[in-house]
């Protein structure tokens, strides 16, 4: 570890810490339909918006209500998804000729950039024309943040609000949410992106002739071995720009380019590496202030926020500190029949890194990512030392809390903030309180609903795949405790709605395409339900005087307990599952075994 290395996470971190406040407070203004600088440019769009779509922005929807337009709104767009990528053949803008996409991918890719997953179990410059990036992938890189931010608007609502059946309106919500902030942060993103000499075209790939010819041996349908010679280069390249900047700032983390943020056609320069991380974790972090400002208690959103920086910075000193040691089979290995030279790797484990972002910017990057519901890599996280990959497993299995993704990061930490004050009132034998509000059987029965709607998708489906040789473990590159981290990770992730992948599995198959389509779903749907439904329970109480017995949720012992909230629940939940896997090949590396 460096001081160079700790300088770019601390600077990283004062950015998003300086920007939080104003974003957060701008934010908060947007959804209580106060007067902003942006006004005179929107809000002529947003009153023709609604006029053509027939919507009245007066009506507030119960919870129920809000959960039905969600729904139906998620689902049509996610068959028209499915519909232009079986298509793609024969619409326009695909220049490279690219066929429509089988059945299960495309099902699988609309379920991924419809619950803000963007799982990407194919090669996107490969698959995807330009048409199906822009008019659909992008579309849900938008619009699936928007509508997280909504669900955490909604909820915000639920705990602000006295003696109330409504939580606002979701199409007023996720429009706004669209054109007050995402778009005009992308728009400045992009041409930022753009400076820095990231792709934006619509240009048919180059072709570039090999200085050195290269011998391929693929195996085909048949199971036969082809060698072939290739002599051309194919350079893919199109409008990377505009979807890499929703891609970050939606916390979205699906790649234009298969090999995402480690491209250098997304990602070329330390300068741009530096804003995709920092834009991943700018909403996120900013919500919590607008938390503050919306239930009239600034203090508590910093003390949410404090938690979820206590939880970013463990995380990020595990990873850096797993990845600057070296490989300990790497000591000693004899380069020449007869001389034994040391090959310890001195600067740490650069398997699977960019030598342009290093070590640092790599477990920054990784926690970063991962502690949102982004899901970009400008590393293989497969290629982690055993800790440094457990830190982006931990992150997701904690339910993605720590700044999270775009709303659904907050959501699920105020499902946790439930928790804990429920908590604290059983030390102390009261009916626990939250913000004046008298927490109560259904609220922790849907709290509790929520958290375990979680480890059941995760783990159960990761069973199914072990207990399945011809499915499940067909796929893996890896075996023992590495190829159960590679499925563990994999449906992690897919409920989690992160997307980014341990990469050692082969996911491109109908059992994974399905199954992981079905976590992900589970993931961000069913949960979002019962948080609700607690929105809509807790809008209906009424306000209730501090007492004695009332636990403060803006001081630091609340931070502690909220923080001891998380690690406990995860560490129950998933501490078996871990111990096999990262855990133990940690144990077994030392031991001199590898996978």
């Amino acid at each position: 570890m460096t001081a160079n290395g700790w300088f770019q996470i601390f600077f990283f971190f004062a950015l998003v810490l300086v920007c939080a406040k104003p974003l957060g407070v701008y934010m908060a203004r947007v959804f209580e339909r106060e007067r902003t600088f942006a006004d005179v440019l929107f809000r002529p769009i947003e009153r023709m918006l609604y006029k053509v779509s027939g919507i009245d922005e007066e009506h507030e929807m119960r919870w129920t209500e809000y959960s039905v337009a969600m729904l139906l709104f998620s689902l049509v767009t996610m068959i028209a998804t499915y519909c232009v990528e079986r298509l793609q053949h024969v619409l326009p803008l695909n220049p490279e000729h690219l066929a429509g996409v089988p059945a299960d991918t495309a099902l699988n890719t609309a379920i991924s950039f419809t619950t803000n997953t963007n799982w990407q179990s194919y090669v996107p410059e490969a698959t995807m024309s330009y048409l199906t990036q822009m008019l659909t992938l992008a579309y849900h890189n938008f619009f699936s943040a928007a509508v997280g931010m909504a669900l955490a608007v909604a909820l915000i609502r639920g705990i602000s609000r006295r003696e109330s059946t409504t939580l606002g309106n979701f199409w007023v919500d996720t429009t706004r949410a669209s054109l007050w902030v995402l778009l005009p942060g992308c728009l400045v993103y992009a041409v930022l992106l753009v400076s820095q000499g990231v792709v934006q075209n619509f240009r048919p790939y180059d072709q570039a002739k090999l200085v050195q010819p290269q011998t391929v041996t693929t195996v085909g349908a048949d199971g036969k071995s082809v060698t072939a010679t290739v002599t051309n280069q194919s350079i893919a390249q199109g409008p990377v720009a505009s979807q890499e900047a929703i891609k970050m700032l939606g916390t979205n983390g699906g790649g234009f380019f298969n090999a995402n943020s480690s491209h250098p056609f997304e990602n070329p320069t330390p300068l741009s590496n530096m804003m995709q991380m920092f834009s991943i974790f700018l909403i996120p972090a900013a919500l919590t202030v607008t938390l503050g400002r919306m239930v009239r208690a600034p203090a508590h959103g910093w003390a949410v926020f404090a938690a979820m920086a206590v939880l970013f910075f463990v995380g990020v000193y595990v990873a850096f500190y797993a990845e600057a040691q070296a490989n300990p089979l790497l000591h000693g290995v004899g380069i020449h029949a007869d001389q034994a030279v040391s090959a310890t790797q001195a600067g740490g484990n650069m398997e699977g890194k960019e030598v342009r972002f290093g070590i640092a910017s790599s477990a920054l990057f990784a926690t970063v990512t991962t502690d949102a519901s982004c899901g970009a890599v400008n590393a293989m996280h497969d290629s982690f030392m055993p800790l440094g990959g457990l830190v982006p497993l931990v992150n997701i299995m904690l339910g993605e809390v720590i700044f999270g993704g775009v709303g659904a990061g907050l959501y699920g930490m105020l499902i946790f903030v439930i928790l804990a004050v429920f908590i604290a009132g059983l030390m102390v034998g009261r009916t626990p309180e939250y913000l004046g509000k008298k927490i109560e059987s259904y609220d922790v029965k849907m709290a509790m609903l929520y958290i375990l709607i979680f480890p059941l998708s995760i783990l159960g489906f990761s069973a199914a795949a072990l207990m399945m040789p011809n499915l499940g473990l067909a796929s893996l590159n890896n075996a023992g405790p590495h190829g159960l981290s590679e499925i563990l990770y994999a449906y992690t992730s897919a409920t989690g709605n992160n997307g980014s992948a341990f990469a050692g599995l082969n996911a491109n198959t109908h059992w994974y395409n399905f199954s992981l389509g079905a976590a992900m779903f589970i993931g961000r749907f069913l949960m979002i339900v019962p948080m609700l439904a607690m929105a809509g329970n807790l809008a209906q109480k009424k306000l209730v005087p501090p007492s004695p017995g009332t636990f403060p949720v803006h001081t630091p012992l609340f931070t502690v307990l909220l923080v001891g909230t998380i690690v406990i629940v995860g560490a129950l939940t998933f501490f078996p599952a871990v111990s096999l896997g990262p855990i133990l090949e940690h144990l077994l590396l030392h031991a001199g075994k590898a996978y």
